[in-house]
């Protein structure tokens, strides 16, 4: 069969990717191919349908509260680079989008907003709060849609789901009753993380850790010498505690009682022995505050002492502690440390040490422990149960050194605080009881009677910590528990995400799905790195090395942008992007827009039953070597190899040597030879563009759109269904 040699009008101009992709993405979307459940059954050599082994990825939910980023752009073009692959491969091949409300991170956004306009979240009706982030976050959403479109994501937009769906929601809740009722989550008076300025609870992962330089203050304490970092918060301080082994203080006996002089008077201070105590550190003792230290809260759990709060939720100090009551802490401690100077215990202000302080990772307030009754998640028991899962194989970690970080999180877990104090999110289905400390869950709406005092309960105001339902997404996606595709595609295949997200939302994902779905929810996690500036900086607004990847797009072409992103970017590892980079790439698009032209220009009547020449059968072989080596690539997941040795064929075997070496056996070679080089051009330009599609899906499904029909096939399928060019050996 021959092709027609007619030169389409298209290939007479250069590539313009700005007049094309948004042209050809809808041609991918009317298809309905993105849904696996519309792909055209494919048969086997004997004319019998091929089962289509299913492949599912779940979509890392983008936040819906602002533009795409670059690390959005990565994690897009990496799965749709594995789900076009499989499916062209012959998977039932299922990518899921969806969107994350993102609870916090978008009421912050919000907040920012409300600043802007002189108005505080503080003061505002709830219910009128809720609905203005509520219409915040749509608009940001239809519009983030709109930026995952346009980066060629081949997702099946029929399934897409957002954290805040009534069946989502409805899910997340009856997950929250269930552990209740199981015993996995319970409601008590602990040490949690407080952001003053923000006013609600956070989690371990929503705080930052920073190595501060800080002052170490000495005070006389009666006959001890103590020292501490922050003076503001002993006003309670009536213990004094020291290791039981200090010979130090061996006169000194567990319960002794002495009076002493202090920042507001004389105190009765109690002596407490416990091996917690570094006795390294400082003078090897040290008085507690168990309401604003989380090792002191424990001492006092230990000892039965009792819990006195000198700060208050908005960082100020409390009645407690006399002339400095409602100064900011900031503010108050110089002049605490001048009183206790006036008093004569002042020991020594003048060390400096080293030490970590936990800060707000949204605004950088630094935490305030507070003592709160909230919501906590019993993590140990699911804890081991990920670990399980990990040793035997279940689920596998690239590149592997990710599984000893996953390990350490779930083997040093902490109880998770899931309460948030903020009207954005899902609420928690709880009951709680003002008479007394009762409290039920459930999901109904009528008031249930305290199980303790019969009293009626109030609903808990109370939304979940976003990674409580975002924890459950792969489960909630595929329709957990009763849905046709919960059945058929979880678990899913691969989760490609963030390796900053190796201890925030991938163990979640794994407990929930292990404790839901009795499996775990995916058998691969592929972690990417961070997408930093030129210069290898983290990109930030107020640096101004921001690179918006939609801008980039409209310049150089979307399938530029891809290739940028993955070629040099190995698993794990962070990225340098730079324009010039991506500008590379658009080069390499109009190579193959040039090569395409070449070869309509001189093999469009290419006969493609004719027998290869033995120099045309030797160039067949080192492409299908190459094809073989990218194929395997994929297949185990060096996809920025596969890429990179793509490029190298393309540009310099096909495009400098075989098509300059082509001019010459077109001019002057033998009859033979001549319709030779034509089928060879020909079927290597088409194979190669179906090596490049899951890479650069825009020009190539241009290009295979464009070019002439086969005689024989007047009937040419989308490329992003065509068959994959090469089988691996089993």
């Amino acid at each position: 069969m021959s092709y027609h040699a007619r030169m389409p009008e298209k290939f007479l101009k250069p590539y313009n990717p700005q007049e094309s992709e948004s042209a050809i993405y809808k041609k991918w979307e009317e298809s309905g191919y993105f849904n696996p459940d519309n792909i055209p059954t494919r048969l086997d050599a004997s004319g019998e349908p091929v089962v289509m082994k299913p492949y599912t990825i779940v979509m890392p939910p983008p936040n819906a509260n602002g533009n795409l980023h670059a690390g959005h752009a990565l994690f897009i073009t990496l799965e749709d680079i594995f789900t076009r692959f499989k499916r062209m491969q012959g998977y039932r091949a299922l990518w899921i989008p969806g969107a994350d409300h993102a609870g916090f991170e978008t009421q912050v956004v919000y907040e920012k907003q409300l600043e802007k306009e002189g108005r505080s979240r503080f003061g505002m009706d709830p219910t009128q709060l809720y609905k203005e982030i509520y219409d915040f976050t749509m608009a940001n959403k239809e519009n983030m849609e709109s930026q995952v479109r346009a980066l060629g994501a081949s997702c099946d937009w029929s399934r897409k789901k957002f954290t805040l769906d009534p069946d989502v929601v409805a899910t997340v809740q009856k997950t929250f009753v269930d552990m209740y009722n199981d015993g996995l989550i319970y409601r008590g008076n602990r040490t949690i993380n407080w952001c003053s300025k923000h006013q609600t609870s956070l989690s371990d992962v929503e705080t930052e850790s920073v190595e501060d330089m800080g002052q170490l203050y000495y005070f006389q304490y009666g006959p001890f010498t103590i020292a501490t970092s922050r003076p503001e918060t002993k006003f309670g301080d009536k213990y004094v505690v020291m290791h039981p082994d200090d010979t130090r203080y061996e006169l000194w006996k567990h319960g002794d009682q002495l009076e002493l002089e202090w920042i507001n008077g004389p105190i009765i201070a109690t002596v407490i022995k416990d091996s917690v105590i570094d006795m390294a550190f400082g003078t090897g003792v040290m008085t507690i505050t168990p309401w604003h230290d989380a090792v002191d809260f424990d001492i006092a759990k230990r000892h039965d002492l009792p819990f006195e709060q000198v700060i208050d939720l908005q960082g100020k100090l409390l009645p407690i502690a006399g002339e400095f009551a409602g100064q900011k802490i900031a503010v108050a401690r110089a002049k605490i440390v001048e009183k206790l100077r006036t008093k004569g215990l002042v020991v020594k202000t003048d060390e400096r040490y080293q030490h970590i302080t936990k800060h707000c990772y949204k605004c950088n307030t630094l935490i305030e422990p507070q003592i709160l009754p909230q919501w906590f998640v019993k993590m140990r028991p699911l804890g081991d149960l990920a670990l399980a899962s990990v040793d035997a194989g279940e689920v596998t970690f690239i590149p592997d050194n990710f599984e000893k970080i996953f390990r350490f999180w779930m083997e040093n877990t902490l109880d998770w605080n899931i309460s948030r104090q903020i009207v954005w999110g899902i609420p928690i289905p709880a009951w709680l009881c003002d008479t007394c400390t009762g409290h039920a869950a459930s999901q109904g709406d009528t008031p249930p009677l305290c199980a303790t005092c019969s009293t009626p309960m109030r609903k808990d105001s109370d939304t979940f910590d976003t990674w409580f339902s975002s924890g459950q997404w792969p489960l909630i996606v595929t329709g957990y528990p009763n849905g046709r595709d919960f059945a058929r595609h979880y678990p899913t295949d691969v989760m490609e995400t963030g390796h900053d997200l190796i201890f925030k939302w991938v163990p979640r994902m794994v407990i929930f799905g292990l404790y839901l779905g009795k499996k775990a929810p995916f058998h691969t996690v592929y972690l990417h790195g961070l997408v930093n500036d030129a210069k290898g900086k983290k990109m930030s607004k107020s640096k101004g090395n921001v690179i918006n990847p939609l801008d980039l797009t409209l310049t150089y072409g979307t399938d530029a942008l891809r290739m940028g992103l993955i070629i040099g970017n190995t698993p794990g590892a962070d990225l340098a992007l730079s324009e010039e980079k991506i500008k590379g790439y658009k080069h390499f698009a109009n190579k193959i827009w040039n090569i395409t032209r070449f070869v309509l220009e001189n093999a469009g009547d290419a006969d493609m039953d004719t027998p290869l020449v033995e120099k045309d059968v030797t160039c067949s072989k080192e492409f299908k070597d190459v094809a073989y080596d990218i194929t395997k690539d994929l297949e185990e997941f060096r996809v920025y190899m596969a890429a990179e040795k793509l490029y190298h064929y393309v540009w310099d075997t096909f495009a400098s040597n075989l098509l300059e070496e082509s001019k010459f056996i077109l001019k002057t070679g033998s009859p033979e030879e001549i319709a030779s080089r034509k089928t060879f051009l020909t079927n290597t330009l088409h194979e190669s563009l179906k090596l490049l599609h899951p890479f650069m899906p825009f020009v190539t499904e241009e290009i295979w759109q464009t070019i002439p029909r086969s005689q024989g096939d007047r009937t040419r399928k989308l490329l992003m269904v065509e068959s994959w060019p090469v089988t691996l050996d089993a």
